[in-house]
């Protein structure tokens, strides 16, 4: 948590980059923070780490009347990508209409480029435990009955011995 409100409430970094980003999101590349966010559960775990939502192309109205017409949803892919993203342009279009709320998007436009990273880096490695830090966790653990539990709390224990927190 950071920042305080006028009512002295904590509130939420994100929340604040939210809504700082998301009208400017919306003015230049008419796309939401929270689908740039959700990008993952909407297009899988898989196409997220090789694909960006970059922008929604709406058409130009020429009047006023002119009926309603669905944007094309460019999206930033890398190589080999692009061909699984193709295929399956059909759902993807399903599943943001579904997060938007609207038939919003009505066509993919894929923009071949290099994606970086969601910002999210790699965790690091864990180092191992050494067999002292091994016999004592296994000792800490052997009392508990429920198998499932006591292998939880082992890796739990391991995870805590390894970054020394």
């Amino acid at each position: 948590m950071a920042g305080n409100n006028t009512f002295g409430n904590p509130v939420a970094v994100s929340d604040l980059a939210s809504g700082i980003l998301d009208p400017v999101m919306r003015k230049r590349a008419g796309i939401s923070v929270e689908l740039v966010q959700c990008w993952g559960e909407i297009v899988g775990e898989r196409l997220a780490a090789s694909t960006r939502p970059e922008k929604l192309a709406w058409p130009r109205r020429r009047h006023e009347d002119d009926p309603f017409e669905p944007a094309a949803l460019v999206i930033a892919c890398e190589g080999a990508a692009a061909l699984r993203l193709q295929h399956e342009t059909g759902e993807i279009i399903s599943r943001v209409n579904a997060f938007l709320g609207f038939a919003a998007v009505g066509r993919i436009k894929i923009v071949q480029k290099p994606v970086e990273p969601s910002g999210r880096r790699p965790a690091p490695k864990p180092r191992p435990l050494t067999g002292r830090e091994e016999d004592r966790l296994s000792k800490l653990v052997q009392k508990i009955d429920d198998e499932g539990l006591r292998a939880s709390l082992a890796k739990l224990g391991a995870s805590v011995l390894r970054t020394g927190k």
